[in-house]
């Protein structure tokens, strides 16, 4: 429930604060006081549309913060949790409205989006205007408050599973067998490409491996002539080493006569004839390496042909050959193990089929039984709401070639304001006052199932007269006994069966240069002369207040 409620710099209010407890609490005042502005402040709160308009003039930023009392099973701390925020045991919502249109939202001071904000006050409050009625009976809406009555929300999320089944099933069925008309069609192809592949076995990166290599073998043949030269030179027939020897020799003869003018000679020859064998070493090594299998080299690029030949036909980087040829085999045993697969999956659609048309049609009896106990709750509130004569009715239509996620069946509230006549669409045939009164006795029977645990009602009670408006004061104080009732009223009989009654005025300020709104809590004498004034009008007579406290006595007995 809402345990307090803060408000700083929105429109006229500049700083206000309000405790509310748990029952039901009216908010009465003169009109333009700032009721609305009041509930378009806690909307704000809530996660509604921000608008810079809302920021008091002079202020650079407004702020409300609601506080709530949310137990730990409340569907709200499930948001919190999947949301990744604490849960500090009460709830606190808290919005920033900047004067530049901005908006920030905070829940237990942690920033969220606006989204998340919405969603949380979704499951903590409902706010009724005098048209947002039209919402909470909206046809869409009708299956899911069937559904929270009956208390089959954990059967409806089973049909919605099997529901996902059933269509994950007929898909993998229709995508194989699509695969498999496909690949027949191009069976013969199919093989003719699988048996050339297969046969070719590409590999992938083997294009650029055999280049490579063709590219070393190639430049190896050029290099070899030019190390056949050096090596004829150095160490063949026309090598100058026996020359040198020979020379070499006749000095050391001599060198005995005149070692010093013939030694250096002979050691620069036998120098010169060390470079020369080594030398022819290292182009013997050379020779050696760039030696290769001309064999080789035309195998090499035959198979680049063949590859970049495959390449060229089937359209593909020679590098995709290999998953091309994969693809291929795949579909060819798609052909020849399909037909089997394809059974397996049928089998499998079936029976996803089956179990969601049975959950789906189990779900449709349960709706069809709760309906009439829906309707029996319903009916047995129209009469102290003074519609003794109109009739509620859910009308189911079930058809299983419309089926979905939630079932085939769908779900509508109609009316029969009058015996006599047609029964039709709630929103079609009831007028403005009788829907707000069908919207109070739908609320009164769903009111610990599937609502939230505060409800706030703006003038529903407009344009009906006082025994009307007496009878919306006493369902709304039935109401409150099992959620926390928020009601915005102008009715007398309303406002004398509140636990708390909440005057909202406009007080002037700097000798009536501006204003500001104001809540104050009334006492027992105090709402006694509220209730007065609701009856009577500027002037306050005797007879009101006797009125007043009739209506007071009589709410209370």
């Amino acid at each position: 429930m809402l345990a307090c409620l803060s408000i700083r710099d929105i429109v006229l209010i500049e700083r206000l604060d309000i405790d509310f407890a748990r029952g039901l609490a009216v908010l009465t005042g003169e009109t333009g006081a700032g009721k609305s502005i009041l509930l378009d402040a806690f909307a704000l709160a809530l996660g509604g549309r921000g608008d810079a308009g809302l920021v008091r003039q002079g202020a650079e930023q407004g702020q409300v913060t609601a506080v709530f009392d949310v137990p730990k099973t409340h569907p709200a701390t499930k948001l919190l949790a999947a949301n990744g925020l604490d849960d500090t045991g009460e709830m606190i919502l808290r919005r920033v409205q900047l004067a530049d249109g901005r908006t920030r939202a905070f829940i237990n001071d942690q920033s969220i989006s606006v989204q998340t904000l919405k969603a949380v006050g979704a499951a903590l409050v409902e706010i009724h205007g005098q048209h947002d009625e039209r919402a909470l009976v909206d046809a869409a809406t009708h299956r899911r408050l069937l559904d929270a009555f009956a208390g089959l929300e954990k059967e409806a999320a089973g049909v919605e599973a099997l529901w996902d089944a059933r269509r994950n099933a007929a898909s993998a069925l229709e995508e194989h067998r699509a695969g498999i008309e496909r690949a027949a069609r191009e069976a013969d192809y199919l093989r003719h490409a699988s048996e050339e592949l297969t046969t070719l076995a590409p590999q992938a990166g083997e294009e650029t491996s055999l280049a490579e290599r063709r590219t070393t073998m190639m430049q190896g043949e050029k290099i070899a002539g030019d190390l056949r030269d050096a090596q004829a030179v150095v160490g063949g027939p026309q090598s100058p080493v026996s020359a040198l020897a020979a020379a070499a020799r006749r000095l050391e003869r001599r060198a005995a006569h005149m070692p010093q003018l013939v030694q250096p000679a002979i050691d620069a020859i036998d120098a010169a004839i060390n470079a020369l064998a080594e030398a022819d070493q290292h182009l013997n090594a050379a020779l050696a390496a760039a030696d290769f299998d001309p064999a080789e080299l035309e195998r090499i690029e035959e198979r680049l042909f063949a590859l970049r030949a495959a390449s060229r036909k089937y359209s593909v980087p020679v590098d995709d050959l290999a998953a091309l040829a994969e693809r291929f085999a795949t579909d060819l045993a798609l052909i020849d193990k399909g037909a089997g697969q394809l059974k397996e999956l049928e089998k499998a659609a079936a029976e996803a089929e089956k179990r969601y048309r049975a959950a789906a049609e189990k779900l449709s009896v349960a709706r069809r039984k709760a309906a009439e106990k829906l309707d029996k709750a319903v009916n047995a509130e129209l009469a102290p709401l003074k519609l003794e004569r109109a009739k509620f009715s859910s009308q189911i239509d079930s058809d299983p070639q419309a089926a979905g996620p939630n079932g085939f069946d769908r779900v509508e509230f109609w009316v029969q304001t009058n015996p006599g006549t047609r029964p039709g669409p709630m929103m079609k045939v009831a007028s403005g006052g009788e829907l707000s009164r069908f919207l109070l006795a739908l609320k009164v029977v769903l009111s610990d199932r599937g609502s939230a645990p505060t409800l706030v009602f703006d003038e529903i009670d407009t344009g009906v007269g006082g025994a009307v408006a007496d009878a919306i004061g006493g369902r709304l104080a039935k109401l409150s006994r099992k959620v926390q009732v928020m009601a915005v009223t102008h009715a007398p009989q309303v406002a004398a069966r509140a636990d708390q009654h909440l005057l909202i005025s406009k007080d002037a300020l700097d000798k009536g240069k501006r204003v500001t709104t104001r809540v104050a809590a009334l006492a027992a004498d105090k709402r006694r002369e509220e209730i007065a004034r609701m009856l009577a009008g500027a002037e306050i007579t005797a007879e009101a207040r006797a009125a007043a406290e009739r209506l007071m006595k009589s709410a209370a007995g």
